[in-house]
């Protein structure tokens, strides 16, 4: 019998875990997978070491700081800030046909560009500044689900600079098509506005070493190749899980990581459940190896978020497999690392906009054909908007909507989850909890916090 049994062993679950195992209840982190880590993982090919998912840490704040996601799950987790060896950005850039505007983890920069660029809106940003809901201010549904459009059109008059601020923002964690949630916007537009990127020089493995290390030290159980099959319900509450082999455990309370869709439909009740909507929104991403750093090439940038009109479109392709109007263009390279490190390779990692339904639906040969084919589409796209680095590329490697349904679970290979979020974290069933994505919180720093926030406010409770 565990106090809590926590279904999926990424950032969410390993943060959760950790904070339940410090008030010494008997934790046990469930992992169909053989590594940790979600999409947020790692693995090597061909010697050498690939990031899946990480392009930036966002909610970076300079050590010392006391404010904010990052400074709250280190008290929580009982990290020290030196611990992760986080890197900030060099500076990135919002890439549109007629104007572009680079931001930093300095706020000011941001604020300053859209001042040369849209000089009569300038008003109308500061005002936005004041009236951003804060972290505490999230719990309201009500508000929460605003959109976030029409809130910008009280504030600003010019389109184009609501389309370019919505762009990185809708990139780094909107679920739902063409519009976004206000409170959503709220949390990314500080996590990356106003707070910041950053990254390890030896990438996510870094941050999950210490989770995983911590997690284990306390006396966690962390089972890999352990699915869950179902969810076992007795009158009206869990009683524990039955796994894909057949085993069954028992715990006291579950928090599952798997997203809102997924979790409901392994309860062992769902058939009288009323289904949610899965999301709907997916990607390609390719990496490509370079035979020298992105700066020999005249890149500079930490991350470009383009868009060939100027309307951004955010929204499942609907007649191809992927689609090329917009895309990010990140460089692990670009970083401010201590002691002025520097990685291996030089690497560039575009993603782009996919359907799963066209992905999922080819047989083996088609996939490989169409993997061959989007990777050039892919980077095609992206040298109109940064230097074009093809003919020096020495490795490559490529995930698609399926690979991302494999490693996460979410239905569609759904990267943020369900559009409408659990922003409590309860279920139907009164000790079955959500953390993750579909809590509301994303990215890694969101979705430690996360882990934390249902932890303490629910399973540390009797």
């Amino acid at each position: 019998m565990y106090d809590t049994i926590i279904i999926g062993a990424g950032m969410s679950g390993l943060a959760a875990g950790i904070r339940l195992a410090h008030f010494d209840q008997r934790v046990c982190i469930l992992e169909r997978h053989t590594t940790i880590g979600g999409l947020n993982s790692f693995y090597r090919l061909r010697g050498r070491d690939f990031d899946v998912g990480l392009h930036a840490v966002t909610n970076f704040t300079p050590k010392g700081t006391r404010r904010g996601p990052l400074a709250r799950l280190l008290k929580q987790l009982r990290f020290r800030w030196d611990d992760f060896q986080l890197a900030p950005q060099l500076g990135s850039e919002i890439a549109f046909p007629s104007v572009r505007l680079q931001f930093t983890n300095d706020p000011e920069l941001l604020r300053s560009e859209i001042a040369r660029a849209f000089p009569d809106q300038v008003d109308g940003y500061d005002r936005l500044l004041r009236n951003l809901l804060d972290y505490d201010q999230l719990g309201d549904e009500t508000t929460f689900r605003l959109s976030a459009r029409e809130i910008l059109a009280q504030y600003f008059s010019d389109p184009l600079l609501v389309e370019m601020l919505l762009c990185p923002l809708m990139w780094y964690g909107n679920p739902r098509p063409h519009d976004m949630d206000f409170g959503q916007f709220c949390i990314m537009f500080r996590a990356i506005y106003l707070e910041g990127l950053a990254r390890p020089l030896a990438g996510v493995r870094l941050i999950l070493k210490h989770l995983v290390k911590r997690f284990r030290a306390l006396g966690g159980e962390l089972r890999l190749r352990s699915g869950v099959s179902r969810i076992i319900v007795e009158d009206g509450r869990v009683t524990g899980v039955e796994l894909d082999n057949g085993e069954q455990i028992a715990a006291r309370k579950v928090l599952s990581s798997a997203g809102l869709v997924e979790t409901l439909r392994l309860c062992d009740d769902a058939s009288r459940l009323e289904r949610p909507a899965a999301g709907e929104l997916s990607f390609i991403e390719l990496v490509a190896v370079l035979d020298r750093k992105p700066r020999q090439l005249g890149h500079d940038r930490t991350i470009v978020f383009f868009n060939d009109s100027e309307t951004f479109h955010w929204e499942k392709p609907a007649d191809d497999l992927c689609d090329p109007r917009t895309g990010v263009v990140c460089s692990p390279n670009n970083y401010l690392y201590p002691d002025h490190a520097e990685l291996p390779d030089g690497i560039l990692r575009i993603t782009m906009l996919a359907n799963y339904d066209r992905w999922e639906a080819l047989d083996e040969s088609a996939y490989r054909l169409a993997k061959l084919a989007w990777f050039d589409r892919a980077a095609a796209s992206a040298v109109r908007f940064v230097p074009d680095f093809r003919q020096y590329i020495v490795d490559s490697d490529m995930f698609t909507p399926t690979t991302i349904r494999r490693f996460t679970w979410h239905d569609h290979g759904a990267v943020y989850g369900a559009p409408d979020k659990r922003l409590d974290g309860r279920t139907h069933l009164p000790n079955l909890f959500l953390c993750g994505t579909d809590q509301g919180f994303v990215g890694i720093i969101g979705a430690m916090v996360s882990g934390i926030s249902i932890a303490n406010r629910y399973l540390l409770r009797d």
